[in-house]
């Protein structure tokens, strides 16, 4: 709601703004700035310090084009977001502004965006699988309602591609993908193959586009998350997808600069971490309500760049896209275990022997490129590692079911091993070899 506006700006600095005593607002309260003629929206700004005599803003984006006539519009835009079941299907841009050019939806409520850290004694132990029908991540990797993992990737990696597929396998109640910093065709590419499966009614988008304002970019990840909370609230399973966070950090990066801030490695602000972390602690599955599980591309050169290196530590493993593929042996989910032992009986049996027989095999290839490994067993292992790669390691595809995933591996196993030379146990063996 439109508060008021101040038409003089006392003094303008390089990152600071003052205006002539208080207009009304209080310690971190976020304000609008406006184009004194057009009224058309610069940037945001937040209150840092307040006396009887004047009130200072830290300007988000700096003040490069603000003057003294620059407009001050008060109002709750940057620090609430709208929340309605009306959104699923829907776009939004980074402040939850409608924009995929159709009607506007009346709110039921306003959700803040602050991200209050949970109170741990309302977060419930994770024990429920949240399946994707990726074979590579349900099975051997299973993702658990209520993680936070990131997929870290090079930057020229289908990692959106990757984030398209999960959410059009995903069995989640309400499925919400943020992006920051897009290209307008990977927008169009996500809605389209959303459409396509039928996933589009349960899935909001909130999408900052490159070149969009650096600010709606910041903030979309706190108004995709206010409003994922808010289902979670309602008993709601909820999956977000970010993309991607290394965007996201880079605006912090730049806004922390445009502030003054002491940079610290490469240049980001040092807060790096917790700003990481407020925002993956989202994650959680509710007493007495939904879950909350979060998913966050995070592109890289190396692991050791600050911001993969940062949400190593937050979160609970990691998906690993190289070359197209899902990485068994890059790629961990911490929680798996609390899971995969509640499925099919040969669930973990299966995953742990096909990932030995994948090491081996990896042994082998290495000693073929150096014109080694010619005997048989050795090249049904590199026979047995091209056909992991091509049918599990590949994440495209249509999605399919656990049942279905753990049969494939089955015939895999089959058309490479005899029985003996699988190490899974003879029960095992009766129980399933022939039906696959």
């Amino acid at each position: 709601m439109i508060r008021k506006e101040i038409n003089k700006i006392s003094e303008v600095g390089k990152a600071l703004i003052s205006v002539e005593g208080n207009p009304g607002v209080a310690l971190n309260h976020v304000v609008e700035l406006l184009e004194a003629e057009s009224g058309q929206s610069l940037s945001f700004a937040k209150a840092i310090n307040i006396t009887e005599d004047s009130t200072r803003f830290q300007v988000f984006n700096g003040t490069t084009g603000l003057s003294t006539r620059t407009k001050i519009r008060m109002h709750e835009v940057p620090l609430t977001a709208g929340f309605s079941t009306k959104m699923l299907g829907r776009s939004f841009d980074g402040s939850g502004a409608v924009a995929d050019g159709g009607p506007e939806i009346i709110f039921e409520k306003e959700v803040s965006t602050r991200l209050d850290t949970l109170n741990p004694t309302v977060r419930n132990v994770p024990k429920q699988a949240l399946w994707t029908g990726i074979p590579m991540i349900d099975v051997f990797n299973t993702l658990v309602k209520s993680q936070k993992i990131p997929i870290f990737a090079g930057p020229t990696e289908p990692y959106n591609r990757l984030l398209s597929q999960i959410a059009q396998g995903a069995q989640a109640d309400v499925i919400i993908f943020a992006g920051i910093g897009l290209k307008f065709d990977e927008y169009q590419y996500f809605k389209d193959q959303l459409s396509q499966s039928g996933n589009i009614d349960k899935t909001i988008m909130f999408t900052h586009l490159a070149g969009d304002s650096q600010i709606k970019g910041l903030m979309l990840p706190d108004v995709a998350l206010s409003v994922a909370r808010e289902f979670g609230d309602q008993g709601k399973d909820v999956l977000v997808l970010l993309t991607d966070m290394t965007n996201w950090s880079n605006i912090l990066r730049n806004v922390a600069n445009y502030q003054d801030m002491i940079p610290s490695l490469q240049g980001y602000p040092g807060s790096l971490y917790s700003e990481l972390a407020k925002r993956y602690e989202v994650a959680a599955d509710i007493e007495g309500a939904g879950s909350i599980t979060i998913i966050g591309a995070t592109t890289l050169e190396s692991l050791e760049d600050p911001v993969p290196d940062n949400t190593g530590y937050i979160t609970e493993g990691q998906f690993f896209l190289e070359n197209g593929k899902l990485k068994l042996a890059r790629s961990l989910s911490r929680l798996k275990q609390g899971v995969n032992g509640k499925t099919r009986s040969d669930h973990r049996a299966i995953m742990t022997a096909m990932a030995s027989l994948l090491a081996d095999a990896e042994k082998a290839h290495e000693a073929s490129e150096v014109g080694a490994a010619n005997d048989p067993y050795s090249q049904k292992l590199l026979r047995y590692r091209t056909d992991f790669i091509d049918n599990i390691e590949e994440p495209f595809g249509e999605p399919i079911e656990l049942e279905a995933a753990l049969d494939k591996c089955w015939a895999i196993l089959k058309r490479h091993f005899d029985p003996t030379e699988t190490g899974l146990s003879k029960k095992l063996i009766e129980e399933y070899w022939d039906k696959n």
